[in-house]
């Protein structure tokens, strides 16, 4: 799950990457603004959802994953959408555009 707060005083969006997932020891955030480089999740209660936030600028599209336990690669399915990546799957991706509603 994806929760974005589009921030009045930056140019930034702090968005809270949200996985939940039973029998996952260690969850990391994967994306692109930081090369690459796996960011531990937190879970603040056992067995409940891993949460990660991170500020990106706004009016942009960044790719990510989500790695599980170090080895298994998922991606979110609340995504606003998902691109091919090189190794013959998907990113998904988040697009921090604010609404024009």
């Amino acid at each position: 799950m994806l929760t974005k707060k589009y921030l009045k005083t930056a140019e930034e969006c702090e968005v809270t990457f949200e996985l939940e997932r039973e029998g996952v020891q260690e969850a990391a955030l994967v994306c692109e603004t930081n090369e690459w480089r796996p960011v531990a999740m937190k879970q603040p209660k056992k067995g409940g959802a891993f949460r990660a936030k991170v500020r990106l600028p706004k009016n942009g599209q960044f790719q990510f994953r989500y790695l599980l336990d170090g080895n298994v690669w998922e991606n979110d399915e609340a995504a606003d959408a998902y691109w091919p990546n090189e190794f013959g799957s998907d990113n998904s991706v988040v697009d921090t555009t604010p609404s024009q509603n």
